[in-house]
């Protein structure tokens, strides 16, 4: 009877759920008949004409691995085996179809039947993948190259093994160049579409001109369009987040992301050399050797700088690595380790020097130019895609990670204030209960500071009070804070709960002294004098309104106040249900921490309520970008004297602002924007949310 419910069930709702993924699906499978009929008449052909008994052979051993991998999926449910068979026998006889060409086929009706089916082929491929984007049936996953995709190009690279040694090398060069292409699509590097203009000229107007080979456009346009048309869909439909395309290669081993220095380091190699052989054609030696001598010294010193970079990259992300495996948990991702680290500040210096690696090939690439090497142009397309994804690398990075934070945080339990502002001691039993709400703060604070990897400077906790010369000395010191690489945190948060006068919103500490707002803005804008950092001030007192309101008239630097605000009707202290200090940093902790978190601040009725103020210039604030003093601080510590001079050529290009009036424009309508139109939760990119009631 549970069989026959079941069924109704799965026939009932089966149709409407399989309709359109069935027909899309249909029209892939479709795609690839059609590309095995084509591949199946274009060998038939070429040894119908050429008489050649090894096309037989291989059209024979083709159909036979074909019958395997469908023995394989069919009857061993070994799907995996027989794809890969499938997608390597497909690469390589479509690059056997594009190099085995020749006039005579030109007019054969069979080769043009042929060619029609090769472009209908990638026709369908293209439409079927399209339309697999725009209803959304492609769960996109973090990968840099399918093995689909890895396994036609090694097919097409061993195709081109039937030629002569020189040709072979360059074509198989050409292979390596369109799967980093891909890798530059996929990851959607900032220079990946770039990339693909310069791939598809050079190939179109200049590669097998050299080659001196008649390729078939048709078997070529329909390898290319196969790989090459996901990828570049995906540029725009992917939903994957800048740390999410670079995971594969973020979450490599130690050893194996240095061993990927290497094939880099040869690449580099390989391409000098092509280059150098300029120097043979005496033609305009007076332009050729004064121009790659000057020329190549940059190439030489820019790209020694990229392979120090990558490999102090590598060594901070070991330590990221580490860090999170050691404290692992649901909600902490590896791109927040990173930003605790200092990954971005590390990774905004290091774009400019991939870039000017990039330009120094660029410029000995078209110095060097030689429109008959086919090995150089192989060459300069491998070293293009693969020096754009390390730029894309740090372009990213350093975009979507997150700045570095240092919090402090102070709890001084006292609840009443005599007349001349000292706070009385409480009796025992309030005393104890004070205390623990007090612990019970402490520890959601900590909550705060580990799940968003803020840095902690300390959390103090002291019942009988804090002098002012105390408080100073200590808030002095946190303000003065520095990350290891030297500049200063993007963001410093302090976190205050104690009593608080009424009208001023001081704090009231210990021998009837008080902080006010006007001096720790004294001690904040002495020690962060020429930089940009900001400040953000949690209060959970009864009187923090003062200050809310007040650091609104702030100018000049960016700082934020979070308040708390008790109900008027919560006042009496002997009523048991009355929201205390504590209530408010429960709430907002876990608001900030749980993604589930279901608080309504802007519900009437709350009990707790909070409110926010900012600088007028709090929405101009940007995260740190590297200074001229940073970038020279941070060449002394990683790169040899000799290089020094790009430190000036990359602060003067790095510094130049071609945009400012946009910029300007920008600036004055966020500030319109955020005066007039407060959010009700702030989200400060640092991944706390300021909150209003």
């Amino acid at each position: 009877m549970a069989r026959e419910e079941e069924e109704e069930e799965l026939t009932a709702g089966g149709p409407k759920e399989v309709d359109m993924f069935t027909s899309v699906r249909f029209l892939g499978y479709l795609s690839s008949v059609t590309l095995l009929v084509a591949v199946c008449l274009g060998m038939y052909v070429r040894w119908e004409v050429t008489d050649e008994p090894m096309i037989l052979v291989i059209f024979i051993l083709g159909l036979f691995v074909l019958g395997i991998a469908s023995i394989l999926h069919y009857y061993f449910a070994m799907e995996k085996a027989s794809l890969s068979l499938f997608y390597l026998w497909f690469g390589f006889l479509l690059g056997l179809l594009c190099f085995l060409n020749s006039s005579t086929l030109d007019q054969n009706v069979k080769e043009q039947v042929t060619d029609y089916l090769l472009l209908a082929s990638v026709t369908m491929r293209i439409v079927w993948a399209l339309t697999e984007r725009i209803c959304s049936s492609v769960r996109y996953k973090p990968t840099l190259l399918t093995s689909a995709e890895l396994l036609e190009l090694l097919g097409f690279g061993i195709a081109s093994t039937t030629m002569v040694l020189h040709t072979s090398v360059a074509i198989i060069g050409l292979v390596v160049a369109l799967g980093t292409l891909i890798v530059d699509l996929r990851v959607k590097s900032l220079l990946a579409l770039p990339n693909l203009a310069c791939f598809a000229l050079v190939t179109s107007l200049v590669f097998f001109q050299a080659l001196d080979i008649k390729a078939n456009p048709y078997a070529l346009g329909c390898f290319l369009g196969r790989l090459l048309c996901e990828p570049l869909l995906d540029v725009y439909f992917s939903r994957l987040g800048p740390s999410e395309r670079w995971l594969p290669l973020l979450s490599l081993g130690r050893v194996w992301r240095r061993l990927s220095l290497l094939p880099l380091s040869l690449a580099e190699l390989a391409f000098f050399v092509m280059a150098a052989l300029k120097l043979g054609h005496l033609k305009l030696w007076y332009l050729v050797i004064p121009g790659f001598c000057v020329f190549g010294l940059f190439w030489a010193i820019c790209h020694v700088v990229l392979l120090i970079t990558l490999w102090g990259f590598h060594t901070k992300l070991n330590e990221c690595q580490r860090a999170w495996r050691a404290q692992r948990s649901g909600s902490r991702s590896l791109d927040r380790v990173m930003a605790s680290r200092g990954i971005r500040h590390f990774c905004l210096i290091s774009e400019r020097l991939a870039f000017f690696s990039l330009l120094s090939t660029g410029i000995l690439g078209a110095v060097s130019w030689q429109a008959s090497s086919v090995l150089f142009l192989s060459a300069l397309l491998v070293v293009l895609p693969l020096e754009s994804l390390a730029h894309g690398l740090f372009h990213e990075l350093g975009s979507c990670l997150g700045g570095t934070c240092v919090g402090y945080a102070l709890v001084v339990p006292t609840a009443y204030c005599s007349a001349d502002g000292q706070p009385n001691l409480l009796p025992p039993e309030r005393a104890q209960e004070l205390n623990v709400r007090s612990t019970g703060m402490l520890n959601s604070i900590q909550r705060l500071f580990s799940h968003h990897m803020i840095q902690t400077f300390g959390c103090d906790y002291s019942t009988s009070g804090v002098t002012l010369e105390a408080a100073q000395t200590k808030l002095r010191n946190f303000l003065d804070l520095r990350t290891a690489d030297g500049p200063r945190h993007d963001t410093y948060l302090v976190f205050y709960s104690g009593h608080a006068h009424r009208g001023t919103g001081a704090w009231a500490l210990a021998g009837g002294e008080s902080l006010h707002l006007t001096q720790l803005l004294e001690w904040w804008k002495e020690k962060n004098a020429d930089h940009c950092s900001r400040l953000i001030l949690v209060l959970d007192t009864e009187n923090s309104q003062p200050w809310v309101k007040e650091v609104r008239r702030v100018e000049g630097i960016y700082i934020a106040v979070q308040g708390a605000e008790l109900c008027p009707s919560s006042g009496d202290a002997e009523d048991g249900d009355a929201p205390r200090l504590g209530d408010f940093t429960s709430e907002w902790v876990e608001f900030n921490c749980s993604p589930d978190s279901d608080a309504q601040w802007s519900d009437k009725g709350r009990t707790v309520m909070a409110a926010y103020g900012v600088s007028k210039r709090w929405s101009d604030y940007t995260l740190h970008l590297p200074t001229g003093s940073d970038v020279a601080k941070h060449w002394k510590t990683h790169f040899p004297k000799a290089t020094y001079p790009m430190v000036h050529l990359s602060n003067w290009c790095c510094g130049l602002n071609l945009f400012w009036l946009c910029s300007v424009c920008l600036r004055c309508f966020r500030r319109f924007k955020l005066a007039w139109f407060p959010p009700t939760v702030l989200d400060t990119g640092q991944g706390i949310k300021l909150v209003h009631s």
